[in-house]
């Protein structure tokens, strides 16, 4: 079982119709177990993430809306193999999908981003994804893609995560800074906040 796992972390981001990304709320308790969720029930939550942009609803589900962070746990093969795979950190590749899609594989943006990790098609189709929707698929896509920004920018995470959300001729043509983009600006801190955050729980642990 994974350092996830064992700590329990609780992530509930709804994926109601015509819910955006929500906020995402943490704690650590005297156990020293990380508690988070987009509905701060407890007076102990304290902001972690204000998640930028949005993401078009997925298709309506009949019955109580799902929180697809509180399933997370069953996707942590997948992220482990694509980060083991793409020698990156499950961490990175974890907190990209936590700020991307809030662990719903239908989720799709405006801009016609798809799945866990929000892939464009054309993106898609450079890995050589057949099925977008695919968590697998999805996954290790988006941490080659991950991995091969970080191989170009250097291991610049910043820029990486940069090029990541508003593409890497972007990032470029700002001469290798994070590009003044309003949802860039804010999706960098989001991702590094619960990459760090993951991180740190993992050695805690």
């Amino acid at each position: 079982m994974s350092a996830w796992s064992n700590a329990i972390l609780i992530l509930a981001v709804a994926a109601a119709p015509g819910f955006a990304r929500a906020d995402v709320f943490s704690f650590t308790d005297a156990d020293g177990v990380a508690h988070f969720s987009n509905v701060p029930s407890d007076s102990r939550y304290k902001l972690l993430v204000a998640t930028p942009g949005e993401i078009a609803p997925a298709p309506a589900e009949k019955g109580p809306s799902i929180n697809w962070l509180a399933r997370s746990a069953q996707y942590d093969g997948v992220i482990r193999g694509a980060a083991k795979d793409a020698t990156i950190q499950a961490a990175l590749v974890r907190a990209v999908i936590v700020v991307e899609s809030g662990f719903n594989p239908r989720a799709t943006s405006k801009k016609g981003a798809i799945g866990l990790m929000q892939l464009l098609p054309a993106t898609a189709k450079r890995y050589g994804v057949k099925n977008i929707y695919d968590p697998e698929q999805n996954v290790r896509a988006g941490a080659r893609y991950l991995s091969d920004l970080l191989a170009r920018f250097d291991s610049n995470l910043e820029l990486a995560l940069a090029a990541y959300n508003a593409g890497e001729e972007a990032v470029e043509r700002y001469g290798r800074h994070v590009p003044p983009f309003r949802e860039t600006l804010a999706y960098v801190p989001s991702v590094m906040k619960v990459y760090q955050h993951l991180m740190d729980q993992a050695h805690a642990g």
